[in-house]
């Protein structure tokens, strides 16, 4: 999200390619650059062993530069729909499809995909972290926690009236966006969709609906992938008529991520 609205080249790698401390479901670290090329190079020190995460992929011997593909006969997905939350801008939708198309000049097969995300996915996961980040902020000291943004208190402290079957509940509709996942990745090779639905939104807002209760309808496209576990790309494919940039992502199958890199 940050690469898209900035206009420069974010990559989210396969879980576990970058060891992080603390680890966690969902936590991954990439980096942000100007080109595909700098985030390779910056791949091959950041991808490097550290018994510290224990959720880590072995070390594996990766050439980062090698960024050739052929995507002759390859098969592209394109996803344009979020299937919940915010509806997509319609200059996204015409840079997504613009992004498509320029992988079809250079042989890959493409095909529309649907949505992977729905209103149950969106709003369990919703819950789990709740009470997951709520944990965190209720051990806090409190003059610390007075110091954490009101919009995320209000956020997380909504954890106070999720049951622990519900807060389960959600964390399991994790299980179901891998499946999904695996599902859509054993039909394509990869995947194009938008990054955000939006162009922007004020910089005083903590989100685009600056609204605690609806934290996370701007994610949609975004947040399968970090909890799924495949690596993710994303580019500037333009600017809009009001002069913000619009991101378009690639995403491939998990622990594909040279591969993913090569075809951005």
């Amino acid at each position: 999200l940050p690469a898209a609205w900035c206009g420069i080249v974010g990559f989210k790698p396969s879980h576990g390619r970058v060891p992080v401390d603390p680890f966690y479901l969902g936590r991954c670290a990439g980096p942000m650059t100007r080109t595909v090329e700098d985030a390779a190079l910056a791949m091959a020190v950041l991808a490097r062993a550290d018994p510290r995460d224990a959720t880590a992929l072995p070390p594996e011997a990766i050439d980062w530069t090698a960024l050739g593909t052929d995507l002759a006969g390859r098969t592209v997905g394109l996803m344009l729909e979020p299937g919940c939350g915010m509806a997509v801008d319609p200059q996204i939708l015409s840079a997504t499809e613009a992004a498509a198309r320029h992988l079809e000049r250079r042989g890959a097969r493409i095909r529309l995909a649907p949505p992977l995300m729905d209103r149950a996915i969106l709003d369990g996961i919703d819950d789990f972290w709740r009470c997951r980040s709520w944990g965190d902020l209720r051990a806090l000291p409190e003059a610390a926690r007075s110091r954490v943004l009101p919009y995320i208190l209000a956020w997380a402290s909504a954890a106070e009236t999720i049951s622990g079957v519900r807060a389960v509940t959600g964390f399991n509709r994790t299980y179901e966006i891998r499946r999904r996942a695996a599902a859509l990745f054993g039909e394509i090779d990869l995947l194009v969709s938008p990054v955000t639905p939006v162009l922007s939104f004020p910089a005083e807002a903590a989100s685009p609906l600056d609204d605690p209760q609806r934290p996370f309808e701007h994610i949609v496209f975004t947040l399968p992938w970090n909890m799924g576990e495949q690596p993710a790309v994303a580019l500037n494919a333009g600017l809009a008529r009001c002069g913000a940039p619009i991101g378009v992502q690639i995403v491939g199958p998990r622990l594909a991520d040279l591969a993913t890199l090569a075809a951005a």
